[in-house]
């Protein structure tokens, strides 16, 4: 269920890219990508697949995985359509994490007032206010540890790598097409 809500999460489309003359984008206007892109907010991060997977493997190694799963979670509510569907999915939420017997309970104030009966009559914004305390502790705490942490510096190095790669063999494809002609 969780990885839907990562995959629609996916669905945004960048903007539309500025070329060069031979149909590469400029480096001067390239819409940012991977790591540089979720360094630039939490939200940013949440919104690309493979951020979430490497901020999940974070949270998971912090012992805190639910806080960005309850989120994940939240989002995937917030876009179920029938009355039926809503308080399956909102027991589901409740159970797996606000439930004092949660198996992944995250650490919410007020979750205490949060009781069942409000499942009898969901809404999809009825998890709102705990969504956003969840998303301010991960943004003011866990976020700024990630950005630090060997998962994002590993794999931001690897796309490093990757990157001057491409452009070793743009520039020697250039350059074959030089002497070539």
């Amino acid at each position: 269920m969780f990885n839907r809500a990562v995959s629609r999460l996916s669905r945004k489309r960048p903007p539309s890219e500025i070329n060069d003359s031979e149909g590469h984008p400029s480096s001067s206007h390239q819409t940012l990508k991977g790591t540089s892109k979720w360094a630039t907010s939490l939200e940013s991060l949440l919104e690309d697949p493979e951020g979430v997977k490497r901020f999940r493997e974070f949270l998971k190694k912090e012992f805190s995985e639910e806080n960005v799963l309850f989120w994940l979670a939240c989002e995937e509510f917030k876009k179920t359509q029938g009355k039926k569907q809503m308080q399956e999915k909102a027991k589901e939420i409740y159970m797996t994490f606000l439930s004092s017997k949660a198996s992944s309970q995250v650490n919410v104030e007020g979750q205490s007032r949060l009781s069942e009966t409000i499942l009898e009559t969901p809404h999809p914004l009825m998890f709102q206010k705990l969504q956003d305390q969840i998303f301010n502790l991960m943004k003011y705490d866990s976020y700024s540890r990630f950005l630090k942490s060997d998962i994002f510096l590993n794999h931001k190095k690897c796309e490093e790598q990757e990157e001057n790669s491409a452009e070793a063999q743009t520039a020697a494809k250039r350059a074959s097409r030089i002497y070539n002609t």
